[in-house]
């Protein structure tokens, strides 16, 4: 990345990258270290501005389960400034396309507007960020949570998901359930939420992103007076652990089911690790939805109604994962055929199937892109892992680059094969 230049009224700024795209990424960082970036494009017809925080479920003690999902519903019920009804209001006004997310790495808040309304929408995530928490709201939306998680004990996919990767991670926090469990979520009082967020939610540890028409620097001016008063905790640099992996077998049941449900999960590479890529691209020619080993022998013959393969790159290891779902009866002999297929992708992979990943990934990536909201997911997602810019033509170049060859030498050191394996029958 390029050096940094100077500061001008407590910011940080960066020179600009201009990008092959049409766009032009430009930082800025206040002095209490939040980070901003952006990917300006003067031709776009839409703002999009996103509040990343790099916290999630493994940075959860295992007596607080839950707080970070917890909390993302939170900071919608309103501001010492804002009630919950004002904020839901001054989205509808501004037209806003608004959300927010939590994941096993982090938690999100967005929002997509019209360029005009690019201020409001800032001011209002920014004001979200820091919430009242009041007590009668936490109880009120502990009850909500304790819902979610009841729905989810009805999706025998999820049920089986969360077993599977706590038995894998063998009590490290990386096999934290993102929602919790009911008992700890029933158990969660208000003073811990807030003492999760002030050590969480600092300004060292929060990335804004920005994308689309967007005065780059009006805009920073802005997050800075919004934002230049929250407080360093100096848990943005801290390391997280990578955990240990297991590799038990799980059988559960459910009365209620008609389904078998198979799944196991292995090492994959690290969101950092170059080799990311050739994992996508071996997930795909093995698991994709259309076309991949699997779809030919085990969903076209009829084996199974489901069969997929997945890889998800986290902050410092990574996962491939492998699903089937069909008539119980049928499982054992289909999952024969899915580890065949596993076993053989090395020795069967061709450079067709690389080239038809390749441009599946590359069409992906450009399509989401095209849009503002999505060049903005993309850049705050990538600054929390690599806080560094990686423009679009140099992640399609990156896609483009990998080969058969590279394939087989990550399938050589991560081969798909089964590490912890789980299985959901009918009770």
């Amino acid at each position: 990345m390029a050096g940094e230049v100077g500061v001008e009224a407590g910011v940080e700024v960066a020179p600009d990258l201009p990008s092959a795209m049409g766009v032009t990424f430009k930082r800025a960082t206040l002095n209490n270290g939040l980070t901003v970036v952006g990917e300006v494009d003067p031709s776009a017809h839409t703002s999009a501005v996103g509040f990343f925080v790099k916290t999630g479920a493994r940075d959860e003690a295992s007596g607080v389960m839950g707080v970070s999902h917890f909390l993302e519903h939170m900071m919608f019920k309103g501001t010492p400034t804002r009630s919950s009804d004002d904020v839901n209001r001054a989205f509808d006004a501004m037209g806003a396309r608004a959300n927010a997310y939590t994941s096993t790495e982090m938690t999100a808040f967005y929002a997509s507007v019209l360029p005009e309304f690019l201020p409001a929408a800032t001011e209002l995530l920014a004001d979200m960020m820091r919430p009242a928490l009041r007590e009668e709201d936490f109880t009120t939306e502990k009850g909500v949570i304790l819902e979610e998680i009841a729905m989810y004990k009805d999706e025998p996919v999820w049920v089986l998901y969360d077993a599977l990767m706590e038995a894998y991670f063998a009590g490290s926090p990386l096999g934290h359930r993102v929602l919790g469990t009911s008992e700890t979520v029933a158990g969660l009082r208000v003073e811990q939420m807030r003492a999760y967020f002030g050590s969480r939610y600092s300004s060292d540890n929060t990335t804004v992103a920005l994308a689309g028409k967007v005065d780059f620097d009006a805009t920073v001016t802005q997050i800075d007076k919004l934002c230049g008063g929250w407080q360093r905790t100096g848990v943005g640099g801290a390391g997280r652990s990578a955990g240990t992996t297991a590799g038990p077998e799980l059988r559960l049941t459910d009365a209620k089911l008609s389904r078998g449900y198979r799944m196991m999960v292995c090492p994959g590479p690290s969101s950092t690790d170059e080799r990311r890529y050739a994992a996508f691209v071996a997930a795909q020619v093995l698991g994709g939805a259309d076309n991949s080993r699997f779809h030919w022998s085990l969903v076209e013959t009829g084996l199974v109604e489901e069969a997929e393969c997945s890889y998800e790159p986290m902050d410092g290891l990574g996962a491939f994962r492998v699903m089937l779902v069909g008539e119980p009866e049928a499982l054992e002999g289909a999952w024969e055929t899915a580890m065949r297929a596993c076993r053989e992708l090395a020795g069967s992979l061709t450079e067709h199937d690389v080239e038809v990943v390749r441009s599946k990934v590359a069409t992906g990536v450009v399509v989401a892109g095209e849009r503002p909201e999505g060049r903005m997911h993309r850049l705050g997602r990538q600054w929390l892992y690599h806080g560094a810019y990686t423009p679009m033509e140099d992640e399609l170049a990156r896609v483009n680059a990998v080969t058969v060859a590279g394939v087989r030498e990550l399938l050589a050191a991560m081969p798909i094969a089964p590490g912890a394996v789980g299985t959901l029958l009918p009770g």
